[in-house]
């Protein structure tokens, strides 16, 4: 039944307007509120030792303008044995490595960040495989990282797992072509295995502490399945992807970065190709979410990791012309490098001596 109109309307529309307006400020002040992925500050990061022979590495992490300092946890090593209580830290099974504290308490010290990646399953949670096997239960991992967010409570940065997508790290893997972004049943098992961690990980994480954010993905540049296509298939049972606060990408690069590039030939994903891969992130995951660069580095000699090397000069124009690109877009939360006391790419020679790479990156 069509009702009158009586003189109540406009207070009516003038209170529902005050009323909306109220919600969207609450929605603007949640999405931005600390803790959040959605507002940030570009930060540079370091992949680095809290000591080296004795010296404290955190004055030179503060010289460089880092604000964040990644470490590992392998939950193989912490918990060789299964915890009658695995979401207490203080169980006795657990055996929590001196260095993460170490870095805690730095962190603290020199007012940075400490990023914590949690890699690794002991063989009772995986039927007796090495680390690098997925446990058979994710709600197992699950407890471990509720157990390492309680011991760890200053820490807001939880990655998980470290390039599942290369065979050395994650198991059981089924190769595919780099190119394909199409997977067979048998090669989808590993994306799917790491989306059930993952989505676990995020609930035991989030309902320590709300502030938590939670790094997904940590793909590499190529692997033995493509970033691409571990995007594509990275999907819970039900078909949705994952939870996640961030993902993150390792773009090692064979070029100068450069965001007008075209697609890289072959289907890596360097740093050239980020904006891409954004594009294939909101496609597949959740839109707008920020990319997390947990590893980036230019090697300048011969090494074991990576098949090039390059002039210092060059190195320096890359690792510029990256900082200047992650500066200037929104969607990158950090920058990290990678290890600065090695010789082959970091930003220190092995004899502790600031090569021309550290002062670019110190920018």
């Amino acid at each position: 039944m069509q009702r009158a109109l009586t003189g109540e309307g406009p207070a009516r529309v003038a209170l529902l307007c005050v009323c909306l307006l109220a919600a969207l400020l609450a929605t603007w002040l949640l999405e931005i509120r600390p803790g959040s992925a959605n507002a940030f500050t570009f930060s540079k990061a370091i992949w680095g030792p809290t000591y080296v022979n004795g010296v404290n590495q955190f004055p030179i992490y503060k010289r460089l303008g880092v604000s964040i300092v990644e470490e590992a946890v392998n939950w193989a090593d912490v918990a060789p044995k299964r915890p009658r209580h695995p979401t207490d830290p203080n169980d006795p099974a657990y055996l929590w490595p001196s260095d993460i504290q170490q870095a805690v308490d730095q962190a603290r010290r020199y007012h940075m960040q400490i990023s914590i990646q949690i890699d690794g399953a002991p063989p009772w949670a995986n039927g007796g495989h090495p680390w690098e096997w997925v446990p058979h239960n994710p709600m197992d991992y699950a407890a471990f990282a509720t157990a390492a967010a309680r011991k760890y409570p200053q820490v807001r940065l939880w990655m998980i797992w470290g390039e599942p997508n290369r065979s050395p790290n994650f198991q059981p893997l089924y190769p595919a072509p780099l190119a394909s972004t199409t997977l067979t049943q048998k090669q989808q098992i590993a994306p799917r295995n790491y989306a059930r961690l993952l989505d676990a990980a995020y609930g035991a994480i989030k309902q320590v502490n709300g502030k938590n954010l939670v790094i997904g993905g940590s793909t590499y540049t190529t692997g033995e399945i493509s970033t691409w296509a571990w995007i594509k298939y990275m999907k819970l049972p039900n078909g949705h992807p994952p939870r996640m606060d961030m993902y993150a990408q390792n773009p090692f690069s064979w070029e100068d970065p450069n965001f007008s590039d075209p697609p890289t030939p072959g289907g890596p994903v360097e740093f050239s190709d980020l904006k891409r891969l954004a594009a294939w992130m909101d496609r597949y995951l959740k839109p707008g979410l920020p990319l997390f660069l947990s590893e980036f580095t230019v090697p300048t000699s011969v090494d074991q990791e990576f098949n090039f090397y390059v002039d210092m000069p060059v190195a320096v124009k890359w690792v510029r012309d990256a900082l200047r690109l992650s500066r200037g877009w929104n969607r990158i939360y950090a920058l990290v490098y990678d290890e600065p006391p090695e010789s082959y790419g970091g930003l220190l020679t092995v004899a502790g001596k600031p090569k021309p790479t550290f002062f670019a990156f110190a920018q």
